[in-house]
């Protein structure tokens, strides 16, 4: 089975249908995507955020978790913000605590990784951005 890559509105119904995101990778850097999505995502979203940062205590005034098995709700989205060649550990992790869909965020593809979690029954979206797909979804709601 080879990677399905979700068209629009199938996007559009995983972000209607999820309520709790783990931001994986979520940084305290303002320069970094993570914290800009993350910011957008507080702000304008009707998501609940859980970051996730093994070296973070804090961000944004909320618990940041050292993983996604930390976190004690059911995850709907997990967004990811990490290299490539580390994707592995965060696919298997997603799996182990039941998330509902991964969302490697611009640039971040694995087409392998991609179609072995599809053949679990975890949705997969890659190369699109979390905070862009969701002001577009607002746009028609």
């Amino acid at each position: 089975m080879s990677w399905h890559e979700p068209n629009a509105r199938e996007r559009m119904e995983i972000m209607k249908n999820s309520t709790n995101v783990a931001i994986v990778g979520a940084s305290d850097n303002p320069s970094r995507a993570s914290y800009f999505v993350a910011t957008y995502l507080m702000s304008a979203s009707h998501f609940k955020l859980f970051f996730v940062n093994p070296r973070l205590e804090t961000l944004f005034g909320q618990q940041v978790y050292k993983s996604l098995a930390d976190i004690p709700e059911q995850i709907d989205i997990v967004d990811v913000f990490r290299k490539s060649s580390e994707l592995e550990p965060v696919f298997e992790s997603a799996q182990r605590i039941g998330a509902k869909n991964i969302w490697l965020q611009l640039g971040i593809e694995n087409d392998e990784l991609g179609s072995a979690a599809q053949s679990h029954g975890l949705g997969v979206v890659m190369n699109r951005c979390l905070k862009i797909d969701y002001d577009f979804f607002k746009t028609f709601s």
